[in-house]
């Protein structure tokens, strides 16, 4: 069975509505993607670490209660866990705060079994953090050698603009590790100036990776890819949306899902997808993503999921 990795940091969310606390859930971009996919049924594992502490416990116990193997998951003696503060507006959009008492970052860990076209997601600061990029780093190039599909969230917050120039050396580098990126134009627009898909994908992604995903809010979805593919998708509204945080980590989900559940493989992918390939998985990263907004956590519901490969 193929199997989805993540790697990313973890972080407990706590969500404030009109000013007060209404739930603290574990979260991460990958952590949120992978917790989602294991409740699809998909073999799942998470590598990170977790603070020594309560809700280091707490997440490592969720991880393994949605299917997820957290065997690569590190605990260090004197860490605490990050906490982000999420203070959703009148629309449900979440502005974030971060507090991080590490005394120092530092990622250790055995490589999980990679086989070919199992499928790896990173991204946000973890995935160009300097501190733990050797680790990081060496894993995508030993996932990338065994044949795996790496798959990029670019999800770079404004509270990190300071340390672009820090940071782009490692950023490039993940351009060209990834087989598919994956940004919104929000993201786009603090590392590069400008937040228009087809701009940034011309100027900054093509040279380094082929297939970009642009993801804009309620606006289009546009994909490029090789060859001049270019398709903008309409952003399904359906249902109310309780919030939005995780919704691009649960569209990354619901893509990979469909890479899985159409099987497609790393040779295919490499090759060029044709339109029907990307309109069954953006059609599956939707699904996931609308889901997730229903709701103030950062996953589908373990109903949704357990509807299983066949029924979405």
């Amino acid at each position: 069975m193929r199997k989805v990795i993540g790697i990313g940091e973890t972080v407990l969310d706590i969500i404030f509505k009109n000013g007060q606390p209404v739930s603290a859930v574990p979260g991460g971009s990958a952590f949120n993607a992978i917790v989602s996919l294991g409740r699809a049924g998909v073999n799942t594992t998470f590598i990170s670490e977790a603070g020594n502490d309560r809700v280091g416990r707490y997440v490592i116990d969720f991880l393994k209660d949605n299917g997820v193997n957290a065997d690569h998951v590190n605990v260090f003696p004197d860490s605490k866990s990050p906490i982000s503060l999420a203070f959703l507006d009148e629309h449900n959009n979440a502005d974030y705060l971060f507090y991080k008492d590490h005394p120092h970052d530092q990622l250790e860990f055995v490589y999980p079994e990679v086989n070919p076209d199992d499928i790896v997601v990173f991204g946000s600061f973890f995935a160009v953090n300097p501190v733990v990029r050797p680790q990081v780093a060496g894993f995508l190039e030993y996932a990338r050698d065994r044949g795996a599909i790496l798959y990029y969230d670019v999800n770079y917050r404004s509270s990190h603009k300071d340390e672009l120039l820090k940071i782009t050396p490692n950023l490039i580098e993940n351009l060209e590790f990834a087989d598919v990126v994956r940004g919104s134009s929000d993201d786009f627009a603090i590392l590069y100036r400008m937040g228009e898909a087809d701009r940034v994908y011309t100027a900054e992604i093509s040279f380094y990776c082929k297939k970009m995903i642009c993801t804009d809010g309620p606006n289009p979805i546009v994909v490029r890819a090789e060859n001049g593919f270019r398709k903008a998708y309409e952003v399904a509204r359906d249902g109310e949306v309780v919030s939005t945080i995780g919704a691009g980590d649960n569209f990354n989900a619901g893509f990979i899902y469909g890479l899985i559940k159409h099987g497609i493989t790393r040779q295919q992918l490499v090759g060029g997808l044709s339109e029907e390939q990307w309109d069954g998985c953006i059609a599956t990263g939707q699904l996931f993503s609308a889901e997730c907004c229903k709701d103030i956590y950062n996953y589908v519901s373990k109903e949704f999921g357990s509807k299983g490969l066949n029924a979405l």
